[in-house]
């Protein structure tokens, strides 16, 4: 600010904000508690200020007339009637005091010190606020006598004493004047709203000891100096402009006065927004942390339905409907959902159109409308930092289209302390995620998506208990595996047929091994049915493969991209469903074989697991021990011939196998909890933890 002025403007600005001064002011403070209400006075202000300052002084001096319309709607007369009956003596005493010192050309700084002793006892918000609307008194009947001059006799008489006639008709050459008293007005209106919000921060969510509260009350003296040295300065111009004071000197000097107190005042008011914004998010926090608070105590409590629950979670105000009925795309009311099953899907804007795809199927089973009776909501969580465009509203648009469930109307409307709910105690990160709520509010389970994936609408109600009496009525078997993800494979294991799922990347593999398997079926004489399931996120390279499969009839392929997807998100459910209960490779068989599958897609290798019919005899191998195994039948025949030709295949297997194995096991770290430890498949060694950062944009 210092290099704006010269060293005398310098001056002036400093010799008021040294300690001696403001001990001076401070010495002038003497509350004897009485309490002011504020805010209704100052929205008068602010009104006279915004109907009094002429937008249109043509218009003025026309005759036109403004449009006479009420006060605002939030300010009622009748409301504090009687408190501006017992404080209108001060408001007019302050008046005729400015008055009578600027006429005789007072000192601006005694002046301003007469103020303060006027006001001794009243709080630094008030002080500004009542002297504000003295000066709001003065400002607005100059400006009243303006504007009404043209078209009332008894305004144009008046005008004509005050010479308020004469000014408006030398408006032009007068108007650096008037821009720079227009300019501190507005300044010194801002500065005296902010510290009052200062008066009015909840006492219960900060500190009068935190440091920007104590910065802005240590600095509040100085800026009601200044608003008061302001205001001193704005009656001083209206008066000269009135005539009521000498012949005014020239504009320029007046202006430049008027501007550099708008100036200082101005950066004052910088100072304390950038402090009021410090304690409004410290607010915030402590709001949130609150909210919190209150809301880990609501989910811990009993209750007789699920209303609570679902409100805080979703909306907690009624002054919106915050649902979107995914079937009509009509806005509702949480009320739908009382006494219901609640699925809580949560997700960023990333969810996949498979992940949606596979979901409806479930949801549309008539099943689960006759049996299971749950509904869905879709609680999206986005990033509150990132400002909202219209690419994000594009993106939920478009998710929320997809939908036949309920989804919230908008992302915002979820609280701040529900979406820190979610990621510290439901433990979401990016994956999503499925929360079942029961009729009565209480959370079943922090995600519900594994079981829902691998036994579909059968995991009903989706808990804990529930999940571990379906494991434990599970074998490792190919249904199990496959599900009903390809019709085509059910009908083989019905048909007791031989099945080998096979997978990879390199199409290379899949030619030598296709055709190898179909050869050893042939001499084998047995009805093989080969079906491709892919490789895990690798979208854009299976289409090109499945479609050079097709082509050259090497074997069946699932259906499209989705039942590749699905294959590959049942397995790491599986997976992550295993260990959430407590099982380990070594005493579990089905987590021995996951991981052994998984392990095998982690690698750069192609694989394949031959099954007969329903039956639990299996067969697995990857990349060359594979299509060796194969090229090598006669080796195995006879085994094939007496044994069956799966036991066969695998007594084989386990006779080549070396101890020489690289197993590598890709989780995706925001699926599930990491396990600490997690033991190879083929040696039951703990193996070795590696980081992967990965980019896949297809």
């Amino acid at each position: 600010m210092q290099e704006l002025f010269t060293r005398s403007q310098r001056r002036m600005f400093s010799a008021s904000d040294d300690s001696a001064m403001m001990k001076q002011v401070q010495a002038t403070h003497a509350p004897d508690g009485r309490e002011v209400d504020v805010t209704p006075i100052l929205s008068i202000i602010e009104d006279i200020f915004r109907r009094a300052t002429p937008s249109d002084i043509d218009g003025v001096l026309n005759g036109a007339r403004e449009h006479m319309d009420a006060l605002d709607d939030n300010i009622s007369l009748d409301a504090f009637s009687g408190m501006l009956e017992a404080l209108s003596y001060t408001i007019h005493k302050i008046s005729c005091e400015i008055s009578c010192k600027c006429s005789e050309g007072g000192d601006a700084h005694a002046t301003t010190m007469a103020l303060f002793n006027t006001l001794s006892g009243y709080s630094w918000d008030a002080k500004m606020v009542l002297s504000l609307a003295a000066f709001a008194v003065n400002y607005g009947e100059f400006w009243l006598g303006a504007q009404l001059c043209t078209n009332n006799s008894l305004a144009k008489s008046v005008a004509v004493l005050k010479q308020v006639s004469n000014v408006l008709e030398h408006y032009n050459a007068l108007k650096p004047q008037f821009d720079a008293l227009h300019n501190l007005v507005k300044v010194m209106l801002d500065l005296t709203k902010c510290i009052v919000e200062f008066k009015q921060l909840p006492s219960q969510y900060i500190s009068t000891d935190a440091q920007a509260v104590s910065i802005a009350m240590a600095h509040i003296p100085a800026a009601a100096y200044w608003t008061f040295r302001s205001i001193v300065a704005c009656y001083s111009q209206t008066l000269s402009l009135t005539g009521l004071r000498d012949a005014y000197t020239a504009s320029t000097t007046e202006a430049w006065e008027l501007s550099s107190l708008a100036h200082k005042v101005s950066s004052m008011l910088e100072h304390f927004k950038k402090l009021i914004a410090i304690c409004y998010q410290q607010i915030d926090e402590n709001r949130q942390i609150e909210a919190y608070h209150n809301l880990v105590r609501l989910l811990e409590t009993i209750h007789l339905d699920n209303m609570k629950v679902l409100r805080a979670l979703i909306y907690a105000k009624d002054d919106i409907q915050p649902l979107v009925d995914g079937f009509t795309k009509n806005r509702v009311n949480i009320d739908v959902l009382r006494k219901k099953h609640v699925l809580l899907l949560i997700s960023s804007l990333d969810l996949s159109a498979e992940e949606i795809l596979v979901l409806d199927q479930m949801y549309r089973d008539p099943k689960a409308s006759e049996e299971y009776h749950y509904a869905i909501v879709w609680l999206p969580i986005v990033d509150r930092s990132i400002a909202w465009d219209d690419g994000y509203q594009q993106k939920f648009e478009q998710l929320q289209a997809m939908m036949p469930w309920y989804t919230v109307q908008h992302p915002t409307i979820i609280e701040p302390a529900v979406v820190k709910y979610i990621k510290e105690v439901w433990k979401f990160s990016k994956k999503a995620i499925l929360v079942p709520v029961d009729p009565q509010g209480r959370i079943l389970n922090q995600n519900a998506f594994h079981m829902l994936w691998i036994w579909k609408n059968l995991a009903f109600p989706f808990t804990a208990e529930r999940e571990a009496a379906l494991w434990k009525a599970e074998s490792w078997r190919l249904e199990l595996l496959v599900d009903g993800i390809d019709a085509t494979i059910l009908e083989w294991m019905k048909e007791e047929r031989f099945v080998c799922l096979y997978g990879g990347e390199d199409i290379e593999w899949i030619r030598q091994f296709t055709n190898s398997a179909k050869a050893v079926a042939r001499a084998a004489q047995i009805n093989l049915g080969m079906a491709y399931v892919g490789k895990n996120n690798a979208k854009e390279k299976l289409g090109k493969i499945s479609s050079i499969i097709i082509q050259e009839n090497l074997s069946h392929t699932l259906a499209d991209s989705t039942a590749v997807w699905f294959f590959w998100a049942r397995l790491e459910s599986m997976l992550y469903s295993k260990l959430q209960h407590g099982a380990t490779v070594e005493n579990d068989r089905i987590l021995k074989e996951v991981t052994t599958v998984l392990s095998f897609d982690g690698s750069e290798q192609g694989w394949a697991i031959f099954w007969r019919g329903t039956t639990h005899e299996m067969a697995r191998a990857k990349g060359k021990v594979a299509t060796d195994c194969m090229v090598e039948f006669e080796k195995w025949k006879d085994d094939a011939y007496q044994n069956g030709f799966v036991p066969g295949l695998h007594n084989y297997l386990e006779r080549v196998r070396t101890p020489d194995h690289c197993n590598r096991l890709i989780l995706p770290g925001t699926h599930g909890p990491i396990p600490e430890t997690v033991a190879c498949a083929d040696c039951g060694r703990v193996m070795e933890m590696f980081f992967l950062y990965r980019c896949c944009p297809e």
